[in-house]
């Protein structure tokens, strides 16, 4: 399967394949099932050769784990379980570091910081769900980290693992769309909206439309190929950022955003100089025209819903609204900085070794019982000291990206990529595989990376595929 969808010359014909699983889904979760399992095991075929490339090692994790968020929607457990995505990648990362003989100290460390509290637990409450929960995420952005720091990768091939995490968002998209009632029909409120959703967890499924809204945005403003059709790639930038706005979901959407304005951001900062010797787009031709299609659709939804939309992005709330409570940070955030303090207390209480995996939920005080939604928190709450370590490791190798590349497009798009991966983790922890996969992809080196000029880069899809010619 890796093979037939790295090579295929119509990502449009894909994208309707991926369109039809999002819509039979609604029926029955069966076809979703059988095509994950026939996209697994005969791609693994391709990717288990020893001189597979690391390149379509990755993109083949990066297809299979986005399948995480459409597979929940359409309740494929236990046959796809609900962690899939944290158990996949685990395991793929896992064989990945053994295959292509990985090594990276700091990375080494972050995992080693996290061991500690798996072996205590102060509330006597924790499962093993709790645990794989809580633990495995980052535990699996330690891992990305090991995987992908300093692999080499055209950004040609870069492009087209984007293409693989754009067909299961489609799914995702198709099956909110065909679920989804007649929008008169939508009552629509200042809170988060299952029935946009397709009557899954709204902050997910904003986080997996916010992801591709920022990633088919990349592909837009610079003017890569796609789908083949400008006017179908500007169709499913519209359709991404109008699905995802009608969440109401806040936090994967204004994730996405922020990827877009650091794209525009170091496109905008190119000199002259570098827009010629790396064929980048004029910028102000295409600033207001992106400028236009983001907040045309904006502004499209808000009218769609009456003005709640924006009441919604103002920090809003029903309360606040008539009057019987006072917009704060807490009501803004949906109740997300009285969990940070929660567990900033904890944190408080139990400086150096923390709580234990999976404990604070159940330990504090305010928002008791509540899951954390701020992966830093959780990290200081649940361990500690070492979870402070933690981080800063995490965060330096945000810092080495700066200098990573001479190319502002690609240097925009890796920042972009930890940038999405690191705030996701503040608004949804690590519920889905976006930050491990985004922290871990943002870790890469891309080479020849020279805009319009990569047609001919030597690690084509098709070169590298063929470099294991298996029948599939």
């Amino acid at each position: 399967m890796i093979k037939l969808l790295l090579t295929s010359k119509s990502m449009v014909f894909w994208i309707i394949v991926h369109i039809l699983l999002g819509f039979v889904s609604l029926i029955s979760p069966l076809p979703l099932i059988v095509w994950f399992y026939v996209a697994l095991f005969s791609s693994f075929v391709v990717v288990s050769r020893s001189n597979t490339p690391p390149s379509v090692y990755i993109s083949f994790m990066v297809y299979m784990i986005s399948f995480e968020i459409i597979s929940r929607m359409a309740q494929t457990s236990p046959y796809i379980p609900y962690e899939m995505g944290k158990y996949l990648f685990f395991i793929f990362l896992v064989i990945g570091v053994i295959k292509y003989k990985t090594t990276s100290w700091p990375p080494f460390i972050m995992a080693l910081c996290l061991l500690p509290a798996v072996l205590f637990d102060l509330s006597g409450q924790v499962s093993f769900l709790d645990m794989i929960f809580n633990f495995l995420g980052p535990l699996n952005v330690a891992l990305a980290m090991l995987f992908f720091y300093g692999k080499r990768i055209s950004l040609k091939m870069l492009l087209e693992t984007f293409k693989l995490l754009i067909y299961p968002m489609v799914s995702v998209l198709a099956f909110a769309l065909f679920k989804a009632p007649d929008l008169v029909e939508v009552d629509f409120s200042l809170g988060a909206n299952s029935i946009t959703s397709g009557g899954f967890g709204s902050n997910q499924v904003s986080t997996g439309l916010g992801l591709a809204t920022f990633i088919v945005f990349i592909f837009w403003i610079n003017r890569w190929k796609l789908t083949g059709f400008r006017i179908l790639d500007t169709g499913l930038l519209v359709f991404f950022t109008l699905q995802g706005l009608l969440t109401f979901s806040r936090g994967g959407m204004v994730t996405g955003f922020l990827g877009i304005f650091l794209i525009l951001f170091f496109l905008r900062s190119a000199t002259s100089q570098q827009v010629k010797r790396f064929g980048l787009v004029r910028i102000g031709k295409y600033l207001i025209p992106a400028f236009l299609v983001i907040m045309g659709t904006f502004f499209l939804v808000n009218r769609l819903t009456d003005g709640m939309l924006l009441l919604r992005y103002q920090g809003e709330t029903q309360g606040t609204i008539a009057g019987n409570k006072q917009r704060s940070l807490n009501s803004i955030t949906s109740g997300r900085f009285d969990i940070l303090m929660g567990d900033l207390d904890l944190w408080l209480d139990h400086p150096v070794f923390g709580v234990g995996a999976g404990t604070s939920k159940y330990l504090r005080e305010r928002m008791n019982g509540i899951v954390a939604h701020v992966e830093l928190s959780r990290l200081l709450a649940e361990h500690g000291l070492l979870g402070l370590i933690y981080f800063i490791i995490l965060m330096y190798f945000g810092f080495k990206i700066v200098r990573s590349h001479p190319n502002p497009a690609v240097l925009g798009i890796l920042i972009a990529l930890f940038s999405v991966g690191v705030f996701t983790s503040f608004h949804a922890a690590m519920r889905t595989f976006v930050s491990p996969l985004m922290i871990g992809l943002s870790m890469l080196t891309i080479k020849d990376a020279r805009g319009k000029k990569l047609t001919k880069a030597k690690d084509s899809p098709v070169q590298l595929v063929n470099q294991t010619p298996i029948k599939i």
